[in-house]
């Protein structure tokens, strides 16, 4: 589905955190398929997906089913998340000041903002390695800045061009990421390949939640990259075609990492076991996974920028941030990612897995009270004049029935915690397996709703949203 925009949209991205009218909408709903399928094949999923049989000791088999059941349930939240873009023709976090009111929307959108950076830092990390290990003589601090150097440049032209390299990515990425698996199951280097590892409860149950958290990470930013298209797009059109790119991706990348290590010798490092189990096509399959690294990493660029803009906008209200803003900030985030990942500790890549886990202790609630609201409550229609008002407009500055819930969100996690910060004790009584997410999503949406709908505020903002209309 398309509109006359699509052939005369410009490559290079001229809106930022600003509503999308319609003469300005463009787009397939396929290519969302073709965008979370590609943005998914890459090193860092590849590296997650290996932990399961690498830490938790699964085998093959029982690695598998747990990667699969945590991609398709968490793709699910995922994808409800990416059907709102065509709705409300904004970028997810500032549509968050619907929900929690302009000002209690900046803790979110902070964390949002500090977990993408996180993600960028970590993949020019894996860029650099990734390309010291396709041409030794580039040292790593270099492939360093030239990973960086490229996924900005895919940033700052913006929406566009993302779509199209994932286009191209899926195909080529697909493909190689299938010749990779027929080639180490035919090379098998080790007498336990299907033996290693047996089925234990915690170990699966931590697996889960890893490729849960892994969709659920995406939450925050997901319908930036669908708020292009036409308003009339079907909802089920836009969740189906997200939640197959995003759950058969990356479900692909996890199984292909525990493949990986399992048919190579115990105790090496993922992405040096997957050189060594792809041979003679090794090298191949680096320079697609630096190609992919790049590509996807300009989508942490693009929504830490997004997040970034949507913090100083809210307190610089009559600022209107353009294309040459978002450039800016783009290179500012860029050369403090560098700087930071060039001095980095061997052990960069575990330190940023560990902070993702805590932050998604924070966001989970965030994504329960944004689902509920936006499909249980006010059913996608929303004033957006409002939500761009430096005192919320109906919305207010504080929503405190949202802020209730998502403190209650967070609190309810705790003892279910397993993160380098803290664990809880029901997680320890289990092996140390983390179900906050699960908790946090169970209690947070029929508290919210529950919140939201007895509040005498709340009709009031439904009356006042009936009147003003949305644009």
């Amino acid at each position: 589905m398309t509109t006359s925009a699509s052939t005369s949209a410009p490559l290079i991205e001229k809106h930022t955190i600003g509503y999308v009218p319609p003469e300005d909408r463009h787009g397939k709903v396929r290519d969302l398929f073709t965008l979370w399928f590609g943005g998914n094949i890459a090193p860092l999923p590849i590296v997650t997906g290996a932990l399961g049989v690498q830490l938790f000791h699964l085998n093959l088999v029982w690695g598998i089913v747990a990667i699969l059941v945590g991609h398709l349930v968490g793709g699910v939240l995922m994808a409800l998340h990416s059907a709102q873009g065509p709705q409300m023709g904004i970028p997810q976090m500032i549509q968050s000041r619907a929900q929690f009111g302009s000002l209690g929307a900046l803790l979110v959108v902070l964390i949002a903002g500090v977990m993408y950076i996180g993600f960028f830092a970590s993949n020019i990390v894996l860029a650099g390695k990734s390309l010291h290990g396709v041409v030794d003589s580039v040292p790593v601090p270099v492939g360093i800045v030239i990973g960086a150097l490229g996924s900005g440049i895919i940033g700052i032209i913006g929406y566009r061009f993302i779509h199209v390299l994932n286009r191209i990515g899926t195909w080529v990425l697909g493909i190689g990421i299938v010749i990779g698996f027929g080639y180490i199951l035919t090379h098998i280097q080790t007498d336990d390949f299907l033996t290693r590892g047996s089925f234990n409860l915690s170990g699966w149950l931590a697996t889960v939640s890893l490729a849960a958290l892994w969709q659920i990470a995406f939450a925050p930013y997901v319908s930036d990259y669908s708020r292009y298209l036409p308003a009339n797009v079907p909802v089920a059109a836009t969740f189906w075609t997200t939640y197959l790119g995003s759950a058969l991706g990356s479900s692909l990348s996890f199984v292909f990492g525990a493949v990986a290590v399992l048919a190579t010798p115990v105790g090496m490092d993922t992405m040096d076991a997957v050189k060594l189990a792809t041979g003679a096509i090794g090298p191949l399959m680096l320079v697609l996974f630096l190609l992919s690294v790049i590509s996807h990493n300009a989508l942490n660029l693009y929504g830490a920028v997004l997040s970034l803009i949507t913090l100083v906008q809210t307190f610089a209200y009559r600022w209107i941030p353009t294309a040459k803003s978002r450039a800016v900030i783009s290179i500012i985030v860029l050369l403090a990612c560098c700087f930071a990942a060039v001095g980095a500790s061997a052990d960069f890549i575990g330190h940023f897995v560990d902070m993702v886990l805590v932050l998604l202790v924070v966001l989970v609630p965030w994504t329960a009270i944004n689902l509920i609201d936006f499909y249980a409550i006010h059913k996608g229609q929303y004033d957006i004049g409002s939500i761009f008002q430096v005192d919320g407009g109906i919305y207010g500055r504080y929503n405190p029935q949202a802020l209730l819930a998502y403190a209650i969100g967070i609190a309810v996690q705790i003892p279910f915690m397993n993160t380098p910060l803290y664990v809880g004790p029901v997680s320890a009584h289990i092996n140390g397996a983390d179900l906050s997410w699960l908790v946090g999503l169970l209690v947070t949406s029929p508290l919210y709703f529950w919140l939201a709908t007895r509040d005498s505020a709340y009709r009031r903002r439904l009356t006042s949203e009936k009147l003003a209309g949305s644009l």
